[in-house]
């Protein structure tokens, strides 16, 4: 079938989803992106879950793949690691997201260009979405003022980062990701209209809306973590940050000035030699590659330095092991990686959580795809806890005043959509 109209379909279709207990929209935002097979999905309500807790997570994922076979979408929290590797997570944590969590929807709603397609559940779904009418008067506010802190203050990052330098100084790592939370208490928000908002103000290829029950991540997210294509493995680190100009002359200055940045250059190739080594693990002798280097794309408010590094699958590896033997994804922890976490673990303040974790989609021919989990709202409507992250590449040349800036410059369209 053909979408008439397309913008007041997903409206409707993300109001209808919202009102079931379990449900994950992925949405481009209308970016082309070669590997991405799909402009929408909408997977909505459950036929079968897996909430893992176990120590073997990973092992109970594969488990529940092998016995459904069928398109299933999930979460992948960031302290997943600590089953990977020997580590541990002790910091706090107010929303405790499940660590991995999947679930086969009752209904799938694909949208690629204007075509639309059912993939689970009848037809008839799509004249429910249709006739959906949202009954909240739109003129009752849903939203509280919300009173947004830091919980780390500028002069403490600023002395944390030359502290992980210190490290670096010493050999212990070359580069760590080093992230701080924002968070409100009491926070009363409509989860719909605020993760409206956040694509309005910043559409990214990688956004979605998943809800657990009472749990929500609204996510801008500009990055892929990891897609499969039948036996090809593709990953797309981001490393490198410039802020957009509406002059579009000096923007296209700033364009040019991010490609030539040789730090920059140098936080995104320790993060693709991460990347290669950790895809090694997954790959078929020898067919590891750098397919792009230092590729600058731009959105709303920043210009990204994003690297695609591929490689061909291991026939005698079971795919959900090449998730696990990548996961966390580099661009979010650091070289050497398990240090790298440790130092995290040590002076960040709070439990990442979902954060810098993943959440995407397997289809029935075990291709997958899944974004990392950054320029995203985390909420908790029972708790009424609101938190999100931001983060950048600590390096011996980093500046930390320059870092600390760059995080405000991050958080800046979360911060704009939460202040609306």
């Amino acid at each position: 079938m053909k979408v008439k109209d397309l913008p007041s379909f997903k409206q409707k279709a993300l109001q209808w989803a919202a009102t079931f207990e379990v449900c994950c929209i992925l949405d481009s935002n209308d970016y082309t992106d070669r590997y991405g097979k799909f402009d929408l999905l909408l997977a909505v309500g459950t036929s079968a879950e897996l909430n893992a807790h176990t120590a073997f997570k990973f092992d109970e994922l594969k488990a529940f793949y092998e016995q459904h076979k069928t398109w299933m979408f999930g979460l992948l929290s960031y302290d997943l690691k600590n089953e990977t590797e020997q580590l541990q997570s002790i910091n706090i944590d107010q929303l405790n997201f499940p660590e991995l969590f999947f679930f086969v929807p009752k209904y799938l709603i694909a949208i690629k260009g204007d075509d639309i397609e059912v993939l689970l559940g009848g037809t008839n779904v799509l004249e429910i979405i249709d006739q959906y009418v949202d009954t909240i008067d739109p003129t009752d506010t849903k939203n509280s003022p919300i009173n947004i802190q830091s919980r780390i203050s500028k002069a403490d990052y600023i002395k944390t980062v030359e502290a992980l330098q210190q490290h670096i100084i010493r050999g212990d790592i070359y580069e760590v990701n080093f992230c701080q939370e924002f968070f409100a208490e009491h926070a009363i928000i409509d989860p719909v209209g605020i993760y409206q908002r956040l694509c309005q103000i910043s559409p990214t290829p990688f956004a979605g809306f998943f809800k657990i029950r009472d749990q929500y991540i609204l996510s801008a997210s500009p990055e892929r973590y990891l897609c499969k294509r039948q036996n090809r493995l593709i990953s797309q680190p981001i490393k490198g940050t410039a802020k957009r100009n509406t002059d579009p002359e000096i923007d296209l200055q700033i364009r040019t000035a991010l490609r030539e940045n040789a730090k920059e250059q140098a936080e995104n190739v320790m993060i693709v030699d991460l990347v290669r080594n950790d895809l090694t693990k997954a790959a078929l002798s020898g067919s590891v590659k750098v397919d792009e280097l230092f590729g600058i794309y731009g959105f709303p408010q920043v210009y990204q330095m994003i690297s695609t590094i591929s490689c061909e699958l291991n026939p005698n590896l079971h795919f959900i092991d090449a998730i696990k033997h990548t996961f966390p994804m580099g661009s979010m922890t650091g070289a050497p990686k398990v240090k790298a976490m440790q130092l995290i673990e040590k002076y960040e303040l709070t439990k990442r959580g979902a954060y810098s974790g993943a959440f995407g989609y397997i289809n029935p021919e075990a291709d997958f795809d899944f974004n990392v989990i950054i320029r995203s709202i985390m909420y908790d409507a029972e708790k009424k806890y609101l938190s999100f992250q931001v983060g950048g590449a600590i390096t011996y040349a980093a500046d930390a005043y320059a870092e600390y800036e760059e995080c405000l410059l991050k958080a800046s369209a979360i911060i704009q959509t939460l202040s609306s």
